[in-house]
């Protein structure tokens, strides 16, 4: 059996493959085995573009583990991967959750796949992905694992010859909430109750055009301009608006950030 179908077979409860396979060959820890993390020079080669620099990243910390008293002896690469991943960070976002509070960030989690990953289309943001990952977490002081799910938006910024992160947004899936309660988890029903009931702005919403887990809603709007959304669909089945845009006759499409929560808008 291969390192690729053994982790989906033991690690996977989701149809999704786990997109962070790269690092699978012990070889690549042992320079970093005794050595802090501030003692850790990354390879170039890790972070030559932005989505490697991420792939990487999640790679690194696929079998980072940090669950106290599990007694089946060594999980995955135990700490070993928390000190090279935390070189990812930039010098500013080093500063700013320091190598403590990083590795306490991971508490309770004991593997980590990587199933969704998204660059925004938003330069005014800067370099910005959208991503969710399964992990297997542990009750403290039980033998008890459970899967969680997490997404969120990672910032990049080019810094020492790569990208590196420079801030990360981190969401824990609920799975109770969207099924009981809500209409707001729907992307078809987003756009009908924020843009038609709020704003009487939809005229007319075409068929949704979907694609695994990206949702394109187009719709036609009372002011004579077209609009355009993309919606990313988490595992708990609740839709995360990623990017619109709006256009009027033969003009392309703008991004724009239209917040009918807080003022409808006017043409």
């Amino acid at each position: 059996m291969d390192d690729t179908s053994y982790h989906q077979r033991f690690f996977r409860p989701s149809c999704l493959p786990a997109l962070n396979l790269r690092m699978s060959d012990w070889k690549f820890f042992q320079p970093y085995y005794d050595k802090t993390h501030d003692q850790i020079q990354l390879p170039v080669k890790l972070t030559k573009a932005p989505e490697d620099t991420l792939l990487n990243y999640f790679s690194i910390l696929r079998e980072a583990e940090n669950i106290a008293g599990r007694s089946c002896g060594t999980i995955g690469n135990a700490r070993l991967p928390f000190p090279i991943a935390f070189n990812f960070l930039s010098e500013e976002y080093q500063k700013k959750v320091t190598y403590e509070k990083y590795v306490h960030s991971f508490s309770g989690i004991g593997h980590t796949s990587l199933i969704k990953l998204c660059r925004v289309p938003d330069v005014a943001s800067g370099i910005k992905f959208f991503y969710e990952t399964e992990t297997i977490e542990a009750f403290e002081g039980k033998n008890i694992e459970y899967f969680g799910y997490s997404y969120g938006f990672i910032h990049l910024v080019h810094e020492h010859a790569g990208y590196r992160i420079s801030d990360v947004e981190h969401v824990t899936e609920d799975f109770l909430c969207a099924p009981y309660h809500g209409w707001d988890q729907d992307g078809e029903t987003i756009i009908d109750v924020k843009y038609g009931n709020w704003c009487k702005l939809l005229k007319k919403r075409y068929p949704t055009i979907q694609k695994g887990y990206v949702k394109h809603i187009f719709f036609n709007g009372n002011d004579g301009a077209d609009y355009y959304f993309i919606f990313l669909t988490l595992t708990n089945g609740t839709d995360i608006e990623l990017a619109q845009f709006r256009k009027k006759g033969n003009e392309t499409w703008k991004q724009v950030n239209m917040k009918p929560e807080e003022e409808c808008i006017t043409d």
